[in-house]
C-alpha cells in the first residue's frame, strides 16, 4: 500500500479517537502487513502471530485515545504489537509446546548488518537463487529465534522493519543505550549464525572474510 499522507493519518487517528470504526479499519489496513511481519519475525508462528495481531489491533483500537501524536504512529502500534508478542513468548516459555533453547548473551561488539539486506533480497532475477528464497527465510527465521527475546525484538523492528534507533525505544520501552546494546549483541550472533550457514546464504551475501 502507497504511504499514507501524514495529515491523512493525523485525521484518521483523530477519528479513530471520537469512536470512528471505518477510519480505525483504514490504519489497520496501512499497517496490518508492518504488524503481522513484525510479530511474526518475532513468534515464527503463522497462526500465533495473526491471532497476536488481531489482537493487538483490538488493544490498539481499545487505548487509542493515550495516543497524544508527536511521535511515531507506527512505533506506537508496534510497542504494542511487540510486547503482546513478547508477553505470549513468555507464556509458552511456561507453557511450552515443545523445548526452545537456553540463550545468554555474548560480549557487545559492533558487526556489518546483513539481516535487513537479506529480508528483502530481491532474488526473482536470478531463478537459481530465487529457488533457494524460501530457504533463506527459513534460514533468517532459525537465526532469529537464536537471539535473546530482547534481542530478537530490537533486531526486528530496526533491521526488518527499518525503524530508527528512537523509534525502537518508543515500541520497546526502553532506553536509547539499552536498544544500541541489544542490536549490537543481536547483530554479532546473527553475523555468527549466517557464516555457520554461509552455503544457504545468496552468493552477494556470502560471509568469506573478515572485511566482508
Amino acid at each position: 500500500m502507497s504511504k499514507l499522507a501524514r495529515d491523512d493519518e493525523a485525521q484518521l487517528i483523530l477519528s479513530s479517537q471520537h469512536g470512528d470504526v471505518n477510519a480505525f479499519n483504514q490504519l489497520v489496513m496501512h499497517y496490518q502487513h508492518t504488524m503481522y511481519s513484525a510479530i511474526f519475525r518475532m513468534l515464527a508462528d503463522p497462526e500465533s502471530a495473526a491471532d497476536v495481531t488481531q489482537d493487538a489491533f483490538f488493544a490498539a483500537f481499545r487505548n487509542i485515545r493515550s495516543y497524544r501524536g508527536g511521535s511515531s504512529f507506527r512505533a506506537w502500534l508496534l510497542r504494542i504489537g511487540s510486547n503482546m508478542a513478547c508477553d505470549h513468548w513468555r507464556r509458552l516459555q511456561r507453557h511450552p509446546a515443545q523445548s526452545l533453547d537456553a540463550l545468554t548473551e555474548e560480549d557487545v561488539s559492533h558487526a556489518p548488518d546483513l539481516l535487513s539486506a537479506l529480508a528483502t533480497a530481491d532474488l526473482e532475477g536470478n531463478p537459481e537463487e530465487y529457488l533457494l528464497s524460501q530457504e533463506l527465510q527459513e534460514l533468517i527465521q532459525q537465526g532469529l529465534q537464536q537471539l535473546p527475546l530482547e534481542q530478537r525484538a530490537a533486531i526486528v523492528l530496526c533491521d526488518i522493519e527499518g525503524f530508527s534507533y528512537d523509534e525502537v525505544a518508543i515500541a520497546t520501552q526502553t532506553t536509547l543505550g539499552t536498544v544500541r546494546s541489544r542490536i549490537s549483541r543481536g547483530r554479532v550472533r546473527l553475523r555468527h549464525y549466517f557464516s555457520e550457514h554461509k552455503e544457504l546464504l545468496p552468493r552477494n551475501y556470502r560471509l568469506t572474510g573478515s572485511n566482508d
